[in-house]
């Protein structure tokens, strides 16, 4: 029987080595009892995934995917990321059935605080009898989502519908944040399933609300820098 979580990330371009380096850092600085994997594709080499895995140091396991791009140039301009097609290679996660749960991290995020919990809460929303899903709100529109950081359960099925219903509806934003959005659309409804903002904090962004980040600076736990500037 699986009982083993994982944290993912994935890594599609060499130029956020730095990035998954840094997330696989913070991981084992926080003290995670569980193992940490990095998803890449073929346009990342054989030399890299050698440095990358490292169990105890960086990562427990490296894993090729399959590529996927939404190929949805329309909606990616709307969004102003045209390079972010390539993001339903995401999608991957479920196909890691070897994991019971799988708390998926971008590579531009940090986690600051032990998130371990998390396998926790997404199992209590999973035993109530919904949808194995939790992810925090995205901070330009509540109501839905940022992909940068969820917890889901593995499954083959799943897997194939999210890859028909890319297929048949697809991304309203022609990224995976768009496309999970609408698939998990009843994240919003479920007890338990909308994280904290803490496991997903986004400073970078086009707002900030700085009385709020000075008064819970203290209890953020991962700090996600979406948009094209990186820390590194």
């Amino acid at each position: 029987m699986v009982n083993v979580n994982a944290f993912v990330t994935l890594l599609t371009s060499e130029t956020y080595i730095q990035g998954v380096v840094a997330l696989a850092h913070s991981l084992h600085i926080t003290n995670t009892q569980n193992e940490i994997v990095c998803m890449v594709t073929k346009d990342i080499s054989s030399d890299i995934v050698e440095k990358l895995e490292k169990p105890g140091e960086l990562f427990n396991r490296v894993i090729y995917v399959d590529e996927y791009d939404s190929k949805d140039q329309k909606n990616l301009e709307l969004l102003g990321r045209t390079e972010l097609g390539i993001t339903y290679t995401k999608l991957n996660v479920w196909k890691l059935v070897q994991y019971e749960y799988i708390a998926f991290l971008d590579a531009d995020t940090i986690v600051l605080k032990n998130i371990d919990s998390l396998f926790d809460q997404v199992n209590l929303v999973h035993n109530q009898g919904n949808v194995a899903f939790v992810a925090a709100p995205d901070v330009g529109w509540p109501d839905h989502f940022n992909s940068g950081v969820f917890v889901c359960k593995p499954d083959l099925q799943t897997y194939s519908e999210l890859i028909n219903f890319s297929k048949s509806i697809g991304s309203f934003d022609g990224g995976d944040q768009g496309l999970l959005n609408r698939f998990f659309n009843q994240w919003i409804n479920i007890p338990n399933a909308r994280l904290s903002f803490k496991y997903n904090v986004t400073p970078s962004t086009f707002y900030t609300y700085a009385p709020a980040y000075h008064e819970h600076q203290n209890d953020i736990k991962v700090v996600h820098f979406i948009g094209n500037s990186k820390p590194w």
